[in-house]
């Protein structure tokens, strides 16, 4: 793990993190969580975003990149992440700002483009962020929208890039941050593209997307997360009958 400066000409992976400490993340699933567990389920996922993050970096020749909150806590995330990552701090008054931030980190350092993406997004696999770099091919931001009027990841080219303050100089952690970056976007005359909807996990509700997602394919990329929370039993009621058939193909349907 490497902390500072960035002497590559690669464009960027950028993962959004916060100090998986109790209390401060994931707060919305509490209760029925408890902090304790609401920190080590973040925990989880943030070991499975870095790990599926560093596997698509290499296929993908970009620079992976690790961007901390709070600022004091670059060493103790730096120790967290797979071997390749740099890590920095985010600096801005709120998520946008922060966003704008790193997104200018990228430009300054020659990165021709800038993948930016959540810590809390179970499914996001290595396939979309190498869609999101094609896409970047032929557009100018890519967007990976969530099913709450958000997005899970954003893909930047130089010209998203070049005006990033604009791009997020509005509130975020709404049901319209999505419609507001595009049309902040489209303002800008700048091309759009779509990735496919997906979901970050931020309520107890969520866990049934998580689950009908396993269902889906077992393979999807958050192992750690999945066995964290069949260990715990934490899943909802129907989602906890879900995982047993997933686990135990004999208990029938």
């Amino acid at each position: 793990m490497t902390v500072g400066r960035f002497p590559a000409r690669r464009g960027w992976l950028a993962v959004f993190a916060k100090a998986p400490r109790s209390g401060e993340v994931k707060t919305r699933l509490c209760p029925p969580f408890s902090h304790e567990q609401a920190a080590a389920l973040y925990r989880c996922l943030l070991a499975d975003g870095l790990e599926e993050s560093a596997h698509a970096a290499r296929a993908l020749g970009l620079e992976p990149v690790l961007a901390v909150d709070p600022p004091e806590a670059v060493p103790e995330l730096a120790a967290l992440a797979p071997p390749g990552f740099r890590a920095l701090p985010q600096r801005g008054a709120d998520l946008g700002a922060r966003m704008a931030h790193v997104a200018r980190q990228a430009a300054a350092s020659g990165a021709p483009l800038a993948l930016l993406r959540g810590s809390d997004s179970p499914t996001l696999a290595r396939a979309e962020l190498g869609h999101c770099v094609c896409e970047l091919g032929r557009t100018d931001l890519v967007v990976g929208p969530d099913r709450d009027g958000g997005y899970h990841l954003l893909g930047l080219g130089p010209r998203a890039l070049s005006c990033a303050g604009d791009l997020f100089d509005h509130p975020m952690s709404t049901p319209t941050v999505l419609r507001d970056t595009v049309a902040r976007a489209e303002r800008a005359g700048l091309s759009v593209g779509r990735l496919e909807t997906g979901f970050d996990l931020d309520s107890f509700e969520d866990l049934r997307w998580l689950a009908d997602a396993r269902h889906r394919d077992g393979s999807i990329p958050c192992q750690r997360t999945l066995g964290f929370l069949d260990e715990q039993r934490l899943w909802p009621a129907r989602s906890a009958l879900d995982a047993r058939r997933f686990s135990d193909p004999d208990s029938g349907t």
